[in-house]
């Protein structure tokens, strides 16, 4: 987005002039609010981060409100448009921690100018995308006095710990929300500068398995005679994947699994081919069972996976110290696709270890709340989100039916009734949850400018 290979549609004049000339006051909003560390991993900077998005919103023509949750606040306006269409957009203000600190190149919280980027954790995901859709209302305000539909805004802080307060909210308040479509947070250009539209999200299921031993660390000389929990844990882990497949071999898990539609699956055949650029970025040789391009891409988007985040047991520093570890434990994320449950992938699990001779090997949840969701691709609304996504970029929108990963959706579905996307292009930029997160600077008012062209043509009879 920061040099588009075509040229793409004039606004009105007063609108482009507007948005070129606020520029910088819109980076320095978002610098601002990249300055505020709020790393809910770490209940941190919640509520100021809060206040400072609705400050911002205020200042630029938004009658924000901070809602209360049942954990970190939320920021929510509604701003009245002409049209009788009504679009809610989400967006988040909480961040990942910014660890490892030694291979950032400035401060993570001290935005910084560096080779045309701007440089701050959260600045990408999702500060950026958030402050550039309120630059276009702001815009959209300033010169016309008014929006061409109404927009209402839902903004909350703990997104990157899947919190499930906003969930609860949203499902207690859907007169307030109640909309015609709705975006969480925007979608990225493909390698080729090809616009993407997502339609879902997997959910997930986090829990840590837990083998105990002895009630101390005893010296392994005496293993003959102490059960070790290190190998009790090893031996479940394996009986919850088939390793010859790849399958998860809980009983029932793929039940309720919703297949990917013929229109879905050539949807998934027109996304470029990940696989080159893959086997570069995590120095791979081969792909499990050997499959590339659109078939592996098929497991990424509509399979559902049990991993193993975690082990940890025993000793594991330099040398050697013998012994039979009193505790052993295993962190296991479950990605989900619709239309599994992960309340219902817990209880099978729970019935398969036991099964399977482990009842004493315990499950902690870490979260459950992860629900899977996916908005039809021949939704009208979809249709015409996409049709204007690509008259902007000049070219055909790429759909992809979910994301390998997950962000609230389903509520919006649910509870609202909404077709629900990744809607918008937010601005270029890249190192996500990694060291030296950036925005392209030139990339700002283009993504500002295509915010405002999007909202206008959503408008459109």
């Amino acid at each position: 987005m920061a040099t588009p290979p075509f040229e793409p549609p004039r606004l009105e004049p007063a609108l482009e002039t507007h948005i070129e000339a606020n520029a910088q006051r819109y980076l320095d909003g978002l610098a601002e609010l990249c300055r505020l560390p709020s790393i809910s991993a770490q209940r941190n900077a919640l509520p100021e981060t809060a206040d400072a998005v609705a400050a911002l919103m205020r200042d630029w023509g938004l009658p924000a409100e901070i809602v209360t949750t049942d954990d970190a606040p939320a920021v929510y306006a509604e701003i009245p448009g002409r049209s009788p269409t009504t679009l809610l957009i989400y967006n988040h203000y909480d961040v990942q921690p910014p660890d490892p600190l030694d291979e950032w190149l400035s401060p993570p919280f001290e935005p910084t100018i560096r080779d045309g980027r701007l440089h701050a954790r959260g600045v990408a995901d999702d500060k950026g995308d958030l402050v550039a859709r309120l630059a276009a209302v702001e815009a959209l305000l300033a010169v016309r006095g008014e929006l061409p539909l109404t927009v209402k805004f839902l903004v909350e802080g703990q997104e990157e710990i899947d919190g499930v307060a906003i969930q609860d909210w949203i499902r207690r308040n859907p007169a307030k929300l109640a909309c015609d479509l709705a975006f969480v947070e925007a979608a990225d250009l493909d390698p080729s500068g090809r616009p993407v539209l997502v339609l879902g999200t997997r959910g997930m299921l986090y829990v840590e398995l837990e083998a105990r031993g002895p009630a101390i660390d005893v010296h392994s000389s005496l293993a003959a005679a102490v059960e070790n929990p290190a190998w009790t844990l090893v031996r479940a882990l394996n009986s919850i994947v088939d390793a010859s497949t790849g399958r998860v071999r809980v009983p029932g898990f793929y039940d309720a699994v919703r297949p990917l539609t013929p229109a879905e699956r050539a949807h998934i055949a027109d996304l470029p081919d990940p696989t080159p650029a893959w086997r570069e970025q995590f120095g791979l040789t081969a792909f499990p069972g050997g499959v590339e391009g659109a078939a592996l891409m098929e497991r990424v988007i509509g399979d559902p996976t049990a991993t193993i985040a975690g082990l940890t047991s025993g000793y594991a520093g330099p040398g050697l110290k013998t012994i039979v570890p009193a505790v052993a434990r295993a962190k296991i994320d479950f990605r989900l696709v619709p239309d599994q449950w992960p309340a219902d992938i817990l209880a099978r699990l729970r019935a398969h270890l036991d099964a399977e001779g482990f009842a004493a090997v315990a499950i902690h949840v870490v979260t459950q709340d992860g629900i899977p969701a996916r908005t039809p691709s021949d939704d009208p609304w979809v249709q015409r989100v996409a049709a204007i996504t690509g008259e902007w970029f000049g070219a055909r929108t790429a759909i992809q039916p979910n994301s390998a990963g997950g962000i609230v959706m389903e509520p919006f579905m649910s509870a609202l009734g909404a077709p629900t996307m990744f809607g918008g292009i937010r601005p270029a930029g890249g190192r996500y949850h990694a060291p030296n997160e950036y925005i392209e600077i030139d990339a700002f008012a283009l993504a500002v400018k295509f915010a405002a062209y999007l909202l206008d043509r959503l408008a459109d009879e």
